[in-house]
């Protein structure tokens, strides 16, 4: 099977990507892996779908690899859909995820256990080449904990809690893969992979 560039710079993705995509027979590589620097892309879509394509369109013009690019976030239903495709630039540029999660807690300190419900959205675009290109997205239920909970994971991981009642941030990387936004959406690219074997 050939490469996969991920494209992205942000290592706790590209960890997330090698760990639920080599079970599955793909060799995922990142940028600086495959010698590249991909800089810095404009995120200027309306969409998590947009700026997954953006993503993956920069990459695979920088690269001439297929590229594999995401865009996720966290969509909290008290807060009308926010952060949303801000996730990571909740409250301003430059705070830390940890600065973030607090600033999420404090805007939901006065809303009840039934109404903090939330979802982790992650659409996926895979560019084999300009005209082979696959969009698809996961989606993980759950709701918005009233404190952190475990130091695993990263981003709001430590406040979100599944349908199952269990937190990402204190639960094993590869138990999280299983229901994670991101494996779910990694693991139905690869369905469609598979069933196309004339793209790989």
């Amino acid at each position: 099977m050939i490469d996969f560039l991920i494209a992205s710079n942000n290592a706790h993705k590209v960890q997330e990507f090698k760990r639920i995509l080599a079970p599955l027979g793909i060799n995922a590589i990142s940028a600086k892996e495959a010698g590249f620097d991909l800089g810095e892309v404009a995120e200027d879509g309306k969409t998590f779908r947009e700026n997954a394509f953006i993503k993956a369109e920069s990459a695979f013009l920088r690269t001439g690899l297929p590229s594999v690019a995401d865009d996720s976030g966290l969509c909290v239903d008290a807060l009308d859909g926010a952060p949303g495709i801000f996730s990571a630039r909740y409250g301003g540029e430059g705070l830390s995820d940890r600065e973030r999660t607090a600033l999420l807690l404090k805007n939901m300190q006065d809303v009840p256990e039934s109404q903090r419900t939330a979802r982790f959205i992650c659409s996926i675009c895979c560019m084999i080449n300009h005209e082979d290109v696959i969009t698809l997205e996961g989606v993980c239920e759950g709701s918005i904990a009233f404190e952190t909970c475990g130091d695993g994971g990263f981003g709001y991981d430590p406040v979100f809690i599944t349908s199952e009642g269990k937190c990402f941030g204190s639960i094993p990387a590869q138990e999280k893969d299983e229901v994670s936004h991101r494996g779910v959406a990694l693991r139905s690219l690869f369905e469609i992979l598979k069933d196309r074997k004339d793209l790989i």
